[in-house]
């Protein structure tokens, strides 16, 4: 059974009241953008909230991050200080979970996302984000994996440390208490 995609109007009062406080508070993110716009825009797609409430519940703490692109779309992108909390412990994609033998986690991020409604940062948007703020300071986020690192069995994940943003490679198997993955969603 699939499970029901919709809120009920007290989720959807407090959802958005989240997302216009954090809206507010940092307009360094969206210098361009009137809350106004961001509401309208949800109550024509009322589809998408269910999508942020789960970026909500599970930690990422979205708000509206201007970074590049179709400027007739708002991105909703994670933007807690870490790796969303409930999104960690998670191997890249399923065949890397299926290739586990033992101590498999309980999900992989790709899955997550497609259940979420959400798509993962690539790395031209993860180091975009990083140009917002300081994110991943002491975690780490799985990213879009390209087809020909994937097929060799990799998979990429970003961070920043020293004041840098860097981009590595670990099995797409490998899963770890301080990675998990950030994501956006189109409104």
């Amino acid at each position: 059974m699939t499970p029901k995609k919709e809120l009920t109007p007290a989720q959807t009062e407090e959802l958005l009241d989240s997302l216009k406080k954090r809206f507010m508070e940092n307009m360094q993110r969206h210098k361009n953008v009137k809350w106004s716009e961001v509401e309208d825009r949800l109550e024509s797609q009322p589809g998408k909230l269910w999508s942020l409430f789960r970026m909500e519940s599970s930690g990422g703490e979205p708000d509206v991050v201007d970074i590049g692109g179709d400027k007739d779309v708002l991105m909703f992108v994670d933007c807690s200080a870490e790796s969303p909390s409930g999104r960690r412990k998670v191997c890249y994609d399923r065949e890397g979970l299926e290739s586990r033998k033992q101590h498999r986690p309980e999900n992989n991020a790709v899955d997550m996302a497609a259940e979420m409604g959400v798509e993962l940062l690539n790395e031209d948007l993860y180091r975009k984000l990083q140009e917002k703020g300081e994110f991943d300071l002491k975690t780490s986020s799985w990213i879009v994996t390209p087809d020909p690192i994937r097929k060799l069995g990799g998979a990429l994940f970003g961070d920043r440390r020293y004041d840098q943003v860097f981009i590595y490679h670990n099995g797409a198997q490998s899963y770890y208490g301080a990675r998990g993955f950030r994501a956006y969603l189109k409104v």
